[in-house]
């Protein structure tokens, strides 16, 4: 009879998530990740195969937990421009001095910078999941365009990849040694390029 696992799989991969944030990918060996997990060898290699497998998990917990408040915001907002705008602030304020937290950091973006050529399978997979946020806005930006918050000719693809990149940039930004009063009017002006692409009342 198999034994029960002795642990919460979700908190198990919320540490690994951290963990990797704050120190990466490859700088977190596997004592490391013992003691964050509170696991040892071999339960961690019957449970994830692998340092990889793991890594691999927590991308996918964490993309997960990303798409999850994205929907959020939207939905609870007026509409929807309004709502990529109020995620913009949201990203910034996660990037923002006592209020950065690992789990909200982007770990995508720091997978990108970090991992090399050699792991080829985790580059591809970050860059497939940056490019289902990418599809994401601009799924949200049809939207808002088939409801009229939007002017006709605006390419929704276009807007989204350029959202897309100033979101990377945003984050790239934010690991700086800049004031928080600085990321949050990078992220103003972020926010106000949407209502350049709006239908103007008149």
């Amino acid at each position: 009879m198999a034994r029960t696992a002795r642990f919460d799989r979700p908190v198990a991969l919320q540490r690994a998530v951290e963990l990797f944030w704050s120190r990466g990918y490859y700088a977190s060996s596997m004592k490391h990740i013992e003691r964050a997990l509170d696991m040892r060898p071999g339960s961690l290699y019957a449970t994830f195969g692998s340092k990889s497998g793991l890594f691999s998990e927590a991308l996918d917990a964490y993309a997960a937990r990303s798409g999850e408040d994205f929907r959020q915001i939207l939905d609870s907002a007026p509409s929807v421009i309004e709502g990529l705008q109020r995620y913009l602030h949201a990203l910034a304020g996660c990037c923002m001095g006592a209020a950065q937290a690992p789990a909200q950091a982007c770990m995508l973006i720091k997978t990108l910078l970090e991992v090399n050529a050699e792991d080829a399978a985790l580059l591809a997979k970050v860059d497939a999941m940056l490019a289902m946020i990418e599809a994401r806005l601009c799924e949200a930006l049809t939207q808002a365009k088939a409801a009229g918050e939007l002017r006709a000719e605006v390419d929704c693809a276009r807007l989204a990849r350029l959202l897309q990149a100033q979101i990377m940039g945003l984050r790239a930004f934010a690991t700086r040694d800049v004031s928080d009063e600085q990321i949050a009017a990078l992220a103003d002006d972020m926010a106000s390029l949407l209502d350049g692409f709006r239908v103007q009342p008149g």
